[in-house]
């Protein structure tokens, strides 16, 4: 591939620079370039589940049915109050365990079992892929950030001024219609500087995903930057994870200037047509 490159480049680079570009371009770096798509897959994806388990949530708490009420509050408080990182683990490895135990009682014999030493026999055990594991962690992050959003959307939604409510209400329209047709749509102006909040923590929470076996950027980094022994050629380079590191930092800084002007953007489309108190 660095044959194609014009011989002027060549030549501005030189042999360091040349030496450089076929190191900074071998396997394991495409690798780590190409391992960008699991953090931004975990994040958009992890960040449409948030908006939809925050829209369940804050729907039970305004709900007039007392146990969904209980239910909205339960989960905005109690999911809130875990640690990310315990969560991302815990709900992947349950799931996983959960299923083999079902794969067990159905393909297992209590005899195969007992000899085995409690162990699920080969037919009852799931080896997860990245895939899979993937979609686990999107769930998890869709699950814990859905408490955030919740809450965000709760106050957004009781933030509409009732006077409006209210109006929708003597024009004929029901009691479903105004929430979906109206406080819905008019909540996303308060919403979306929360939601935003609520998108940076989730996407400084994708740096976990290695903890997953997913060999995203972050474990990529680490397996780049630790120091390098060849038997054949000794120490190639030392320990280098700061520099690789530095580069997360500076990937993390673009992510955050890019989503604050996209949520920036949305919220001048939101706003559109509303008149708002200073």
């Amino acid at each position: 591939m660095l044959e194609m490159l014009p011989t002027w480049l060549i030549d501005w680079l030189g042999p360091d620079g040349m030496a450089n570009l076929a190191y900074l371009t071998n396997g394991k770096h495409l690798a780590w370039y190409a391992s960008v798509r699991y953090t931004l897959i975990a994040a958009v994806c992890g960040a449409g589940l948030a908006v939809i388990f925050g829209l369940l949530g804050a729907g039970a708490k305004l709900s007039k049915f007392a146990p969904l009420r209980w239910l909205g509050d339960i989960y905005t408080t109690m999911v809130r109050g875990v640690p990310d990182v315990l969560f991302l683990l815990f709900f992947p490895l349950a799931f996983e365990q959960g299923i083999e135990y079902i794969m067990a009682k159905m393909y297992c014999s209590p005899d195969a079992v007992a000899a085995a030493g409690g162990v699920a026999c080969k037919e009852a055990q799931w080896f997860l892929t990245t895939t899979e594991y993937l979609v686990m962690a999107c769930f998890s992050l869709g699950i814990v950030y859905g408490a955030f959003a919740a809450n965000v959307i709760y106050g957004a939604l009781k933030a509409v001024p009732k006077g409006q409510l209210e109006a929708a209400q003597a024009f004929g329209f029901n009691e479903r219609e105004v929430f979906w047709r109206f406080q819905v749509r008019q909540m996303w102006v308060y919403a979306l500087p929360g939601l935003s909040n609520v998108w940076l923590l989730l996407l400084k929470a994708t740096s976990l995903l290695s903890l997953l076996q997913i060999t995203d950027i972050v474990a990529w980094a680490d397996r780049l930057g630790a120091p390098n022994y060849l038997p054949m050629a000794g120490l190639v380079h030392p320990d280098w994870r700061w520099k690789y590191y530095l580069v997360l930092f500076i990937f993390y800084i673009l992510l955050t200037f890019i989503s604050e002007r996209f949520f920036g953007f949305l919220q001048a489309r939101a706003s559109r047509g509303m008149a708002r108190a200073n």
